[in-house]
C-alpha cells in the first residue's frame, strides 16, 4: 500500500489544478520546513554519535563526489537544447538534492521495515552544495565576468537547508540518545504528520508549475523523468561500491535522482541571474518531484536490491 503521506501531495496537486481556494499560510510552510530539516538532522546526529569515523568517511566522500559529478553528466545533454545558462542551472538543481524526497523515502523504508545507515542525513547535507558549485562553474566557463564567490558561499553554506541539517546533526550528536529524550515526542512522534502537511503544500506549488512545463516543451518533460531513472541507477551503483546496506543504497539512489528546489534556485539567482528559473524549478518540482514520490522511490529500492543481489 502506498504511504498515506503521498496522498496529501496528490490532494494539493488536484486542488491547484481544480483552482480551489485552498492555501496554506506562508508562516506555516516556513515553520514546517524548519521542523523537517531539524528533525532529520537530529535523528541522524543521535545515531552518528555512535558511529566510528572510519565507517562514515568513505560514504561521505562518495556522496560529495556523486553530487559534483551529476551536473557534469547532465550538462552536455541539456546544452544540446538549451542556452548555457539554463543548461547549467538545471544541471545544478539535479546535482543538489531534495530533503523532502529524502524524508518521504525514509518514511517508505520504515514502513517496509528496512534499515539504513544512521548517518544518511549527513550525506543529504553534504550533497547540497557540490552540484551547485559545479553548475555555476559550467555556466561561467569561458566567461570573464567575476562571480561574487564570498556572497555565494555564504548563501550556500549558511542557507536555511544546510544550516538546519548540519545544526541538527551536531545537536543530536552532542546530546546523544539519552539527552534527546525530552524533545523526542516533538521531533520523532509528530514527524510524519508534519511531513504530510508539508507535502500538501508541495502539491499546491507543483500544480502551479504545470503552465511553466507546458511552455518548456517535450524535451524537459522527458528529461524530468529520464534523468532521475539514470541518476538513481548511478547512485545505487555508488552506494553498493562503498558498502552501503540495501536501505542506504536505496536512499543514496533517491538522493541522486532528486532535484533541489530550495537551495539551488537561491544560489542560481545570485550567480547565474540570466537563467530562466521557470524552467529549472518547473522541471524539478513539477515533474521530477512527483515522479519520485509516486513511482521513483519504490523503484529505486528495487534497483538497490537488484544491484546488491538481494
Amino acid at each position: 500500500m502506498m504511504d498515506p503521506v503521498v496522498f496529501f501531495f496528490l490532494l494539493g496537486l488536484v486542488a491547484r489544478i481544480a483552482r480551489s481556494d485552498l492555501r496554506l499560510p506562508e508562516a506555516l510552510y516556513e515553520a514546517l520546513a524548519v521542523y523537517l530539516l531539524l528533525a532529520i538532522g537530529l535523528k541522524g546526529g543521535v545515531q552518528l554519535a555512535q558511529q566510528p569515523l572510519a565507517a562514515v568517511l568513505p560514504h561521505a566522500l562518495a556522496a560529495i563526489a556523486l553530487g559534483a559529478a551529476i551536473p557534469l553528466l547532465l550538462f552536455p545533454l541539456l546544452r544540446a537544447k538549451l542556452s548555457r545558462a539554463d543548461a547549467a542551472s538545471i544541471a545544478a538543481h539535479y546535482g543538489s538534492v531534495s530533503v523532502v524526497t529524502f524524508a518521504v523515502a525514509t518514511s517508505f523504508l520504515a514502513r517496509q521495515s528496512i534499515d539504513s545507515e544512521s548517518h544518511m542525513p549527513l550525506l543529504v547535507a553534504l550533497m547540497e552544495a557540490p552540484g551547485i558549485v559545479v553548475g555555476i562553474l559550467l555556466a561561467r566557463s569561458g566567461d570573464r565576468e567575476r562571480i561574487a564567490w564570498g556572497n555565494l558561499a555564504h548563501e550556500v553554506l549558511f542557507g536555511k537547508s544546510v544550516l538546519l541539517l548540519l545544526g541538527g546533526l551536531v545537536i543530536g550528536a552532542l546530546a546523544g540518545p539519552e539527552g534527546i529524550q525530552p524533545i523526542a515526542p516533538l521531533f520523532t512522534d509528530l514527524f510524519k504528520g508534519a511531513l504530510a502537511i508539508f507535502l500538501l503544500e508541495m502539491g499546491l506549488v507543483a500544480g502551479g508549475r504545470i503552465g511553466d512545463l507546458k511552455r518548456a516543451g517535450p524535451f524537459l518533460l522527458a528529461f524530468g523523468i529520464g534523468a532521475p531513472l539514470a541518476l538513481a541507477t548511478l547512485g545505487a551503483l555508488v552506494g553498493h561500491l562503498v558498502g552501503l546496506s540495501t536501505g542506504g543504497t536505496a536512499l543514496l539512489a533517491t538522493l541522486a535522482a532528486s532535484a533541489s528546489y530550495i537551495a539551488a534556485p537561491t544560489a542560481m539567482r545570485i550567480a547565474v541571474p540570466e537563467a530562466n528559473p521557470a524552467l529549472s524549478i518547473g522541471v524539478a518540482l513539477g515533474i521530477t518531484f512527483p515522479f519520485n514520490i509516486f513511482v521513483g522511490i519504490p523503484l529505486y529500492l528495487q534497483i538497490a536490491r537488484w544491484i546488491g543481489g538481494s
